[in-house]
């Protein structure tokens, strides 16, 4: 068996994985990346890339690659399959990137490689002991002994379990079934485009549903569908190839043929999370901490912001560069985003209606977003612009700043760049209005002509692209 060490050892090269491994290598952290499977799948499972996501992408230049593999640009999102719009929010990215994960796994791993950092694929974790020292991590074949150990590993995670975590939400009744279907032709009627989430959507019977997307390839879709009433025996079973060929002919008629199934998956409504992200030197990220029904494909999208924020505060501790305290703000700032999300889900599907009285319900819930202030908080939900961590208060009399805790709107420099390109080397950014020195190493000063908040001169802004005070000082968040 061989014996390795690194800084921090991460379970899993999934894209919340991946996009935590970039992060401490950005930050000249050592770090090693385990994966059970010996190869990508190539599989595109989630599909899209959500605005927030988008901005935080882009805050370490990787966003241009994505939309070099995206294959479509979808304007609004959903709420309930209801048609949302992101209009109403200061973002460059009003929309969603339709883009498989294969093809954001592709891109996470491109830059990690660029940064000398490889996956060991085929090493899948069997354990760990921790003490007040670091973490011993055993793999088929490994030994790691690392400072920490994130569990990246998925909603069946081997580390959450190891640790004995409560994993405990909402039993769902239900199940839903992914397909990627090769149709011999396009059916009469078939999206030849995703640009919008309208009419993407249909249902046959109460709490059934059958939606469509059109992916890249001609004649290539993605047929999702399911029955939120019943649920098989066994949700890890085999999809039947011809249940897939029954949902086609629901959805496009008889006459529509299926070349190829190229892959499906079975999936459930149930909502956990885990009761902690922490247990001393052992953090969960992604599904591992978080899973739910996929509704707007929220997961892949929670856990990279998981990834954003936990990487530059492990960094920041592992080179002493910050209170010890500052890795227990991880869990206080993404538990209650997933359980936001968990219950904005819930509510999603409990408007899919099974009922006379639920199809009243949702009738008089579109109404109500039509509504330009009911869109912004649905769009803010779904989006994760709407994301505002809790700052200290300052000291009376002295109100908190609307900006803190929020996060920064990208806005044009002087130069022809924007101020997402101060973020690529991943440090603290202070934008000011007036010449101000550099207040720690890891801070780079900026000075800007305008503000996105009025009556403001000066703005310190964490590695994340959330804004940590008014004041640019750098107490409590480095030493």
């Amino acid at each position: 068996m061989d014996e390795l060490t690194a800084e921090v050892v991460v379970a899993g090269a999934g894209p919340t994985g991946l996009m935590l491994a970039n992060e401490l290598a950005l930050a000249g952290v050592d770090v090693l990346v385990l994966e059970r499977m010996h190869e990508r799948t190539g599989l595109s499972k989630a599909l899209n890339l959500q605005p927030r996501t988008a901005e935080m992408l882009d805050l370490r230049g990787l966003l241009g690659r994505a939309q070099d593999r995206s294959f479509a640009t979808v304007a609004d999102g959903h709420f309930a399959v209801i048609p949302v719009s992101y209009a109403g929010w200061d973002t460059r990215y009003p929309y969603q990137l339709g883009i498989p994960q294969a093809e954001v796994e592709a891109v996470l791993e491109e830059r990690l490689a660029e940064q000398g950092v490889h996956v060991h694929r085929g090493h899948e974790l069997r354990g760990f002991s921790q003490d007040a020292e670091g973490v011993t991590v055993t793999a088929s074949g490994l030994r790691v002994r690392a400072a920490y150990l994130v569990g990246c590993d998925g909603g069946r995670s081997v580390v959450r379990k190891a640790l004995n975590m409560s994993f405990e939400g909402i039993e769902g009744q239900g199940h839903g079934v992914s397909a990627d279907v090769l149709l011999k032709a396009a059916p009469p009627g078939a999206p030849s485009e995703w640009r919008s989430m309208g009419a993407m959507v249909t249902s046959q019977s109460p709490g059934k549903f059958i939606g469509v997307i059109p992916l890249k390839e001609k004649n290539l879709y993605r047929l999702t569908f399911g029955d939120r009433l019943n649920r098989p025996d066994n949700l890890r079973a085999k999809v039947a190839d011809e249940e897939v060929r029954t949902a086609v002919a629901e959805r496009f008629g008889p006459e529509a043929e299926v070349a190829e199934i190229r892959w499906s998956s079975r999936f459930s409504d149930d909502s956990r999370l885990a009761a902690s992200y922490r247990v001393n030197r052992v953090f969960l990220a992604g599904d591992a901490a978080h899973t739910h029904f996929p509704a707007g494909g929220q997961g892949l999208n929670l856990g990279i912001q998981d990834a954003m924020n936990l990487g530059w505060k492990l960094a920041a501790h592992l080179h002493n560069q910050a209170p010890t305290r500052l890795l227990d703000t991880y869990e206080a700032e993404r538990h209650p985003v997933a359980k936001s999300v968990l219950n904005n889900i819930a509510a999603q599907n409990a408007l899919i209606p099974t009922t006379p009285n639920q199809l009243a319900l949702r009738a008089l819930f579109r109404e109500l977003t039509e509504l330009p202030e009911v869109q912004k908080h649905l769009s803010g939900l779904i989006s994760g612009l709407n994301i505002k961590y809790p700052t200290p208060p300052p000291p009376p009399p002295t109100p908190t700043h609307p900006a803190e805790g929020a996060r920064l709107p990208d806005f044009p420099l002087p130069t022809t760049n924007y101020a997402s390109t101060l973020f690529h080397k991943g440090k603290f950014v202070l934008l000011t209005k007036t010449p101000t020195p550099t207040p720690h190493s890891e801070v780079v000063v900026a000075e800007v002509p305008t503000l996105p908040w009025p009556n403001t001169t000066k703005v310190l802004v964490r590695p994340d692209g959330y804004v940590a005070n008014t004041t640019g000082s750098v107490e409590g968040w480095l030493t």
